[in-house]
């Protein structure tokens, strides 16, 4: 009886994990095949396989969406991004974590409610506020908004880890005559270096594939990311929906491999020093 439950238990479980996989990996294989595609084929069948693979497509739609400047971009963007966020969430997270300020509980709750407001709310004042201080189509004006918008989370997550870590390491630190910043940076940050991934990885991923703020604060083309360029693909009546999908199969690719190449430690970062409190 006992085992009959447990059969029926696995069962019921590895049903439900293949119907998330289905929903998961479903629509990133319909893209990978209608990449390879003619519009045409596409509109006669969307969700099976090609007929005929093009993959004269991934050449077009490299060169017709500009994807080697749109990447330089993004990559500027990106990276400026994740430094920038990565060393102000860091301090933050420590002064929260591990300096008694009063206020930190208030402090770290405003930081988990910024997780969650919306930031199309302040759009419409930034963009004025931006234009009269120069900023909009630069890079460094959106990268200053990304910071503003990914820095709460960063923190959080950042703090969340540092709280779990031992107290003696600092103790010992601070017996041997280190300050608050040696304490920081040769202790508490090569111990916290899962968090500081983890946030990283979130934060890269978000500014990768943001597209709203780009396309309102960059309106030079010079200075388009990766994400607004599915526009090349957009006809006055229509779509190339062939150069659409490998386009997207060349924005998501890099995700990808960056992905499997560090999901290990960012489980580990998330698991660790997310879910404390």
């Amino acid at each position: 009886m006992q085992l009959s439950r447990r059969r029926v238990t696995s069962i019921a479980s590895y049903t439900i994990l293949t119907l998330m996989m289905i929903f998961a990996l479903g629509p990133i294989l319909i893209l990978l095949m209608n990449s390879v595609k003619s519009t045409a084929e596409i509109g006669r069948n969307p969700i099976g396989f090609p007929e005929e693979v093009i993959l004269q497509n991934y050449a077009d739609a490299w060169e017709q969406g500009d994807y080697a400047l749109t990447i330089r971009n993004s990559i500027i963007l990106t990276g400026g991004t994740i430094v920038v966020t990565l060393s102000l969430a860091g301090l933050a997270g420590y002064a929260l974590a591990r300096l008694d300020l009063k206020g930190a509980g208030i402090i770290t709750f405003y930081f988990l409610v910024g997780t969650s407001v919306p930031a199309q709310l302040f759009m419409i004042p930034l963009f004025f506020m931006w234009r009269g201080l120069g900023l909009v189509n630069t890079h460094i004006g959106l990268i200053i908004i990304y910071c503003g918008i990914f820095s709460p989370f960063a923190t959080y997550l950042i703090r969340s880890y540092m709280v779990a870590l031992p107290e003696e390491f600092i103790d010992a630190a601070k017996i041997d005559g280190a300050n608050n910043f040696d304490v920081f940076w040769h202790i508490i940050r090569p111990l916290s270096w899962p968090g500081f991934l983890t946030a990283g990885l979130v934060v890269g991923l978000g500014v990768w594939n943001e597209f709203l703020f780009a396309v309102t604060f960059l309106s030079g083309p010079e200075f388009k990311p990766i994400a607004t360029s599915l526009f090349a693909f957009q006809a006055r009546f229509g779509r190339d929906w062939g150069l659409t999908s490998a386009g997207s199969v060349i924005m998501m690719l890099p995700v990808i491999v960056l992905f499997l190449l560090l999901q290990r430690r960012f489980i580990e970062g998330l698991t660790q020093g997310g879910l404390k409190a």
